[in-house]
């Protein structure tokens, strides 16, 4: 199963759930971005090494790259390798000396983790397909005002659910996209 690299977007608040952030991968020489909902902790961790600040005692994720440092193990990469029912899975892969091992990770751990040790960041090509959205339009009235209540998706058709979709991307509105998203796969399955 092949996969690709992911570069970290940034780190927004959600409006899915109360006190919580979306993380936005993307793609990386495409304009495919995946949101990704993550805690306030694992948001603050990934958020303070990306802006290079210190804090006055290690936290979580440091502890971690500290023991995996001071034991000689390398983390190579985590691999986003599922997406089920709402929920990415990953795995950390790790070097010690000549082996290799996989542990499983949630992802949000997994990504604070990666900028920690520089180490890459992948998806393979199934979750791609399956929670990416483009910034691009791929509609040719995509210049079109569209005004949707939000209340009546069920309503909508999937044309009508894709135009949406669009709008939503760009205007970076990736939370709600994900939510449309959803949507329109459900549909697509009936």
């Amino acid at each position: 199963m092949a996969k690709q690299l992911l570069n970290i977007v940034g780190i927004s608040s959600s409006n899915l759930q109360s006190n919580s952030f979306a993380l936005i991968l993307e793609v990386e020489s495409t304009n495919q971005r995946i949101p990704i909902i993550i805690g306030p902790s694992e948001a603050q961790s990934i958020a303070i090494e990306l802006e290079g600040m210190a804090t006055s005692r290690p936290l979580t994720h440091d502890l971690i790259k500290n023991m995996l440092d001071s034991f000689e193990l390398e983390l190579l990469e985590v691999y986003i390798n599922k997406f089920k029912e709402g929920v990415f899975y990953s795995t950390l892969i790790i070097k010690n000396g000549d082996q290799t091992k996989e542990i499983d990770s949630r992802t949000s751990d997994a990504v604070a983790l990666a900028v920690r040790m520089d180490a890459p960041i992948y998806a393979n090509d199934i979750v791609i397909t399956e929670t990416a959205m483009t910034s691009e339009s791929d509609f040719e009235d995509s210049n079109d005002d569209i005004f949707i209540d939000q209340d009546d998706d069920d309503e909508m058709t999937i044309e009508e659910l894709e135009l949406y979709l669009q709008q939503l991307i760009d205007e970076e509105n990736y939370e709600e996209a994900s939510k449309i998203r959803d949507e329109i796969n459900s549909k697509k399955k009936e």
